[in-house]
Order: structure tokens, then sequence, then C-alpha cells
């Protein structure tokens, strides 16, 4: 009896571990639980390099060299106060994070590449662009309510 506890306690570590270890950018579709932060989008979509090695996201919109494209400054210690509540410079009454409402956020209808923005689906230059994994977990961290962890 004792033999089986330890075997199904050694099981539930290992599988936790498992799970902790699981990285957003291996997520490829919904998850209703998963509580992601903006410190994780920031490392793993925002900073990350895409399927063709350049960087997704602060390619453009970065103030390294240059003014961030559109006004948006996604790097380390700057994005949250560029998307949630700024209202977007191309789209009048546009707001870029609407927290708790990913539908009517313009951030998230650019990287969808909705019928009603204006100018290009993000990121530019067709693609490639985030995949429908990515996005989901920005729209469920702007579901919860897009907090600044």
């Amino acid at each position: 009896m004792i033999r089986f506890q330890l075997v199904g306690l050694v099981l539930s570590l290992a599988l936790t571990s498992v799970a902790c270890d699981e990285r957003l950018s291996d997520i490829a579709g919904p998850t209703p639980n998963l509580q992601p932060t903006l410190s994780t989008i920031q490392r793993e979509i925002f900073n990350a390099s895409d399927s063709s090695g350049r960087l997704a996201c602060t390619q453009c919109h970065t103030n390294v060299g240059r003014t961030p494209s559109a006004g948006l400054l996604l790097v380390d210690g700057q994005s949250f106060q560029s998307l949630v509540g700024p209202a977007s410079r191309a789209k009048a009454g546009a707001v870029f994070v609407v927290p708790g409402d990913p539908d009517n956020s313009y951030l998230i209808q650019k990287l969808e590449g909705s019928p009603t923005i204006t100018g290009a689906r993000m990121p530019r230059n067709a693609g490639p662009f985030l995949t429908a994994g990515q996005i989901s977990i920005i729209r469920r961290w702007i579901q919860l309510g897009a907090k600044n962890d």
C-alpha cells in the first residue's frame, strides 16, 4: 500500500514539474485555466523571435535607436503603460487594451487582422504572424484584467 502511495506521489510531482516548465510559446490553442502574466508575455512573445528569426514585436515597437512604430512601445518596463489605456494613433476611438474586454481591444484586432483595423495586420510585412495560441494567451491576459504583473 505504501509503495503505491509513493509511486503516486512521485508521478504527481513529475507531472507538476512538467506543467511548470510549459512555455507560453508551446501553447497551441485555448486553455481556459491559463493565467498568463505580462512579464511572461513580454519575455516569450513581445521579446521573442518569430519563425523567420526577427523580433516579432520589439523589432519595430522599440525606442532603441528609433521612435516606436505607431507610438506603441513594447520593451521591458514600458509595455504596460503603452498598451493599457492609451488610444491608437492610427484609428480614432480605438484603445489598445481594454482590461477585461479582448474583443474591443485594438491590440487583438491588429494581431488577428480584423477587417475593421486601420493599416496592416501586425506584425507587418505579411508575417509570419503570431500563432493562434500566442494570440489566445494575450486575449486571456486581457480577459483577466490586463494586470501589470
